[in-house]
């Protein structure tokens, strides 16, 4: 093993430990485009989903298939028809999408069937779980045009699935639903996919694609993708949008993604295939790869609760072994949680700060300021500062100051300025610590 190697594993390692804690159990509803396989990245993809099913995630898995469903019928030297941006299925175009099903579930079943040693599927065992889970009904006729054998979700068998689920199986959907009178309707896969999160009320709906998310200048595909967009603002963005053609309009994946985030899933995503892993790096760090729809912003900055306690002080403790904080043990953290106010992303603490007042010297001590190295130069350091600076004040203080010794250019480049130790309250000044030497700097609050 490389000496270079456990200063960069274990520090990863332990970053993603948070997200796989606060995954497991839950229920995600995965859906892949069929130009995924057609890609040639089935293999690595499941060996991905694979590595999530083993964190102890009950998974859903929904196929697409246009692009071989387009294949079967350019074999036959059938023209493929759409309208409102949905296939019209007719009965060659049916039987195209059935003989294409079945390949599909026969690839995705060997794919997941690998367990060559020295594979990242070694040793695992995963079953995949298939059925007559959908209830269709048809598209019917719209602005004269007949849809056929194109239909809609009718009905999701949720418990059917969740049985499966919870046995430890993969649940496996085709984008194929049955009338009660047994005729078969050809689906979208996304369709099938909102549904059937909608159903589960699954804690995530990943889709995918072939496109890298919502780009933040709709108006320019190749500009930076918005990772995370509240509910409110997709639903503006969408109402904004031209009617969807094809999958790589802005609006085709994202109208789906607001009709499920609105009808209760917690948190949607829409991620690149084109990025190897990208179904990792989605569901276990911060920023992700691709664009997350979620009812509320995920971001809080708050005041600390009993609960926050265990992520306050693995955020601190790195900071405390290298000598940039001052020791606190969990006692005193426990005691004085209310005292500290907190920034949390999805359930993760990534920042921190406590306010210590002295009242009788009208002042308070800001203590433990940090901020996680994965998101650091982000502003989220100045955003606790204010956040402080406003509970001073409330409790009407004067000024707040802090004691530092390797940060105090963050501090005077914010409005502080140094003072000698004396300056301290006397209750503060008993504390200090002459052999750390520490700077006091102080702010004062207008």
């Amino acid at each position: 093993m490389s000496l270079v190697f456990p200063h960069t594993f274990v520090p990863w390692f332990r970053s993603v430990a948070p997200y796989i804690h606060a995954h497991r159990g839950k229920t995600f509803v995965v859906a892949i485009a069929g130009e995924l396989i057609a890609a040639g990245k089935l293999s690595s993809f499941a060996q991905d989903l694979a590595l999530i099913h083993a964190m102890g995630i009950k998974v859903v898995l929904v196929h697409g298939f246009r692009p071989q469903v387009e294949e079967q019928l350019k074999a036959k030297g059938h023209v493929s028809r759409f309208s409102h941006g949905m296939r019209v299925t007719d009965a060659v175009a049916l039987d195209c999408a059935q003989e294409a099903a079945g390949q599909l579930r026969y690839e995705i079943e060997a794919a997941f069937s690998q367990g060559l040693p020295n594979t990242p599927m070694a040793g695992s065992q995963i079953r995949i779980v298939s059925g007559n889970f959908i209830t269709a009904r048809p598209v019917g006729i719209v602005d004269g045009v007949d849809f056929q054998h194109t239909g809609f979700v009718r009905k999701i068998d949720a418990a059917g699935i969740l049985r499966a689920v919870e046995f430890g199986a993969l649940a496996m959907l085709s984008p194929f639903g049955f009338s009660p009178t047994g005729e078969a309707f050809n689906l979208s896969m996304e369709d099938v996919a909102a549904s059937t999160a909608v159903a589960l009320q699954a804690d995530k709906l990943i889709y995918v694609t072939e496109v890298k998310g919502i780009p933040l200048d709709v108006n320019d595909p190749e500009s930076e993708i918005d990772t995370e967009l509240a509910l409110v603002d997709a639903e503006k963005l969408l109402a904004a949008l031209p009617n969807p053609t094809q999958p790589t309009d802005t609006a085709f994946y994202l109208q789906h993604a607001v009709k499920a985030c609105k009808s209760g899933v917690d948190r949607v995503h829409i991620v690149p295939f084109s990025v190897d892993g990208s179904i990792l790096i989605e569901s276990f760090t911060h920023d992700g790869v691709g664009t997350m729809i979620v009812d509320e912003k995920l971001e809080s900055l708050r005041q600390a609760s009993a609960d926050d306690i265990g992520g306050v002080l693995q955020l601190i403790e790195p900071f405390e072994n290298d000598g940039t904080l001052v020791k606190r043990d969990r006692t005193e953290i426990e005691r004085d949680i209310g005292l500290y106010t907190v920034i949390e992303h999805d359930g993760v603490i990534f920042g921190c700060a406590a306010l210590y007042p002295y009242p009788e010297a009208r002042t308070g001590e800001m203590a433990a300021l940090t901020v996680s190295p994965h998101v650091q130069s982000q502003g989220d350091g100045e955003r606790i500062l204010k956040r402080v600076e406003q509970r001073a004040k409330g409790q009407g203080l004067d000024s707040i100051f802090v004691l530092t010794t390797r940060t105090m250019h963050w501090f005077l480049k914010r409005g502080f300025v140094q003072v000698d130790p004396d300056w301290l309250p006397e209750a503060r000044k008993r504390k200090y610590n002459w052999d750390r030497r520490s700077q006091v700097l102080v702010k004062k609050l207008t």
